[in-house]
Order: C-alpha cells, then structure tokens, then sequence
C-alpha cells in the first residue's frame, strides 16, 4: 500500500509563470527525496508528472499550478513510506524555492 502525500506550494507568480518555472525547474523537483533523481517527466495538459528514482524505488509525482499555489502529490511506495512525514516537511519548506 503506498503512502501519498499532498502538498500546496503557495506563490504570487500566476498559473502560466509557475508552470513556467516548474519546467525550467523539473530537475530540482527530486531535491525533497533522499537520494533521488528526476528520471522521467511529461506534462498532461497542466499536470506536471514525474517519476523519481530513489533507494532503488520508482516514486510517481505530480505537480498541478494554479493561481496562487501549485498543488504537489509523491504517491511513496511502502518501503518509503517511512520518509512520508521528512518529504512533506520538506516540500513544504523548501517548494517555494522551485519555483524561483
């Protein structure tokens, strides 16, 4: 069973800037994630998703700009389920930081 964990980033910079940055940004994205790295990454109309490779696991991401937030889910597998409350800690400190 995974463990996902949902995230609101918030920002001023608009829905169009912050898709923008996030991918200019894609590569930083695995920063949240011990060990990890961006492997893969498409979007689906506004939805930024991306696997993560980490500790020998497939972490499947996904990164949704609005307005005045972009709304992140990582969908951890079980062995890394451990790390849920670290990675969402995380995120929520240094997400904004994705998106300079």
């Amino acid at each position: 069973m995974s463990e996902p964990i949902s995230v609101d980033i918030p920002h001023k910079l608009g829905r169009a800037e912050a898709r923008a940055r996030l991918e200019r940004g894609v590569g930083k994205l695995a920063g949240a994630i011990p060990g990890g790295a961006v492997v893969d990454h498409r979007w689906d109309g506004d939805v930024l998703h991306f696997i993560v490779q980490a500790m020998g696991q497939r972490i499947a991401s996904q990164l949704e700009p609005f307005d005045t937030h972009v709304h992140a889910m990582i969908d951890l597998p079980p062995f890394l389920a451990l790390f849920a409350d670290t990675i969402r800690a995380k995120l929520a400190k240094d997400g904004p930081k994705l998106l300079e």
